[in-house]
């Protein structure tokens, strides 16, 4: 068997004294697409964070392209080809639009993504390339947090919690270009806590809870009832312990 893009194996993280991550194992192939999801506070953000190298953990709890880069810190993941959506959108707000996305190219990998590509997959950001980022609706925003992270030229996309906030439409309109961001061969990893967004945008599942692995599985496999036992009942073991 190939060795996946993406390997975490065991995983703990910590905000000082407080535990956010236990043990958390999981994979993701070259090309595929996986949904984390999980309740507030379930860990899925740090998780995002350890990966893209803004939480340093153990060395070798995280595996990239066959690298342990549990230690190595976000500007150099960025280069390596990992890149974050992050949960808010986090824009330069004293900046265009175009800028904010100019500035995820910076590095200069390469690689299919360019501004007129970005522009292609959002045709609404050409037309409001000269505004700044903050006159933007929210999900305008979002598709310029999503091409400024593309603009690097990634292996490994990381978009935390893409449709949070966001109207159903345009929910919609943002996970239909999904098949158009990872046809060139990027895989995707999304962390949702719309249950049926996760089954429907992704081959693989995980589903996170107080920082633990509860269920994990082919989206095929997994119905909403299924994931809703697993996460209620692992909040009744834990309140139990």
């Amino acid at each position: 068997m190939a060795e996946p893009l993406l390997d975490i194996r065991a995983l703990d993280a910590r905000y000082g004294d407080f535990q956010a991550l236990f043990g958390v194992s999981m994979r993701v192939e070259a090309g595929q697409v996986v949904s984390v999801i999980g309740a507030n506070g379930a860990g899925k953000s740090t998780l995002m964070k350890c990966i893209a190298g803004l939480i340093r953990t153990r060395h070798d709890a995280i595996l990239f392209d066959g690298a342990a880069v549990g230690d190595v810190p976000a500007y150099e993941m960025v280069g390596r080809g990992v890149a974050l959506v992050p949960e808010g959108r986090r824009l330069f707000g004293s900046l265009t639009v175009e800028e904010n996305l100019l500035i995820g190219g910076q590095l200069g990998r390469p690689g299919p993504w360019s501004l007129e590509r970005v522009f292609e997959l959002f045709p609404i950001l050409r037309e409001r390339r000269n505004f700044a980022a903050p006159s933007l609706s929210g999900g305008q925003q979002q598709m310029v947090a999503i091409g400024r992270a593309l603009m690097s030229n990634p292996v490994l996309l990381l978009c935390d919690e893409i449709s949070l906030g966001l109207a159903p439409a345009v929910v919609r309109e943002i996970y239909a270009r999904l098949p158009d961001i990872t046809a060139s061969g990027m895989a995707l990893m999304i962390v949702e806590q719309d249950i049926v967004q996760a089954l429907a945008a992704a081959q693989q599942v995980y589903c996170l809870q107080e920082g633990r692995v509860v269920l994990e599985g082919r989206s095929a496999s997994l119905t909403r009832e299924r994931i809703a036992a697993a996460y209620f009942g692992a909040r009744s073991a834990h309140g139990a312990a």
